[in-house]
C-alpha cells in the first residue's frame, strides 16, 4: 500500500480540483446540475481514485484505479473543451487548465507504466 498524501500526483490532480472547482463558481446558475456538476465530478474522481487505488494491496489493483483516473481526466478534458466552446472560458484559462490537464495525464500514464513494470 502506498501514502496517497505523499505521491506527487495526487497533490497536482488534487490542487487541480481545488482550482477547477472555484472556476466552475462562476459558471451560470443554470448549469449548476448540467456541465458544472459533471465538470466537478470528473475532476474530483481523478484524485479520488489516486486515493482508493492507493490503499489497495497490489500495484495491480492500483494499476487499474490509476487507469480509472485517467479515464476521468479525459472525460474533463471533453467537458472543459465544451465549456470554452460555448464561451465558460476565455482562450488563456482553457490553454492554461488544458495545459495543467496534459501534464496530469502523462504522470498517470507514466506512473501506470511504473505500477504494471514493477
Amino acid at each position: 500500500m502506498h501514502n496517497f498524501k505523499e505521491l506527487e500526483i495526487w497533490k497536482e490532480s488534487k490542487d487541480f480540483s481545488v482550482a477547477i472547482y472555484k472556476l466552475t463558481m462562476g459558471f451560470p446558475k443554470s448549469e449548476i446540475y448540467g456541465l458544472t456538476s459533471q465538470i466537478n465530478r470528473a475532476v474530483i474522481s481523478i484524485p479520488s481514485n489516486i486515493a482508493e487505488g492507493a490503499g489497495r494491496e497490489t500495484d495491480k489493483d492500483f494499476s487499474r484505479f490509476i487507469s480509472m483516473a485517467l479515464g476521468s481526466s479525459f472525460e474533463l478534458e471533453t467537458q472543459l473543451i465544451i465549456a470554452f466552446e460555448i464561451n465558460y472560458l476565455d482562450k488563456v484559462t482553457f490553454d492554461e487548465l488544458i495545459g495543467k490537464l496534459n501534464i496530469i495525464q502523462k504522470k498517470l500514464v507514466n506512473f501506470n507504466k511504473y505500477l504494471k513494470n514493477k
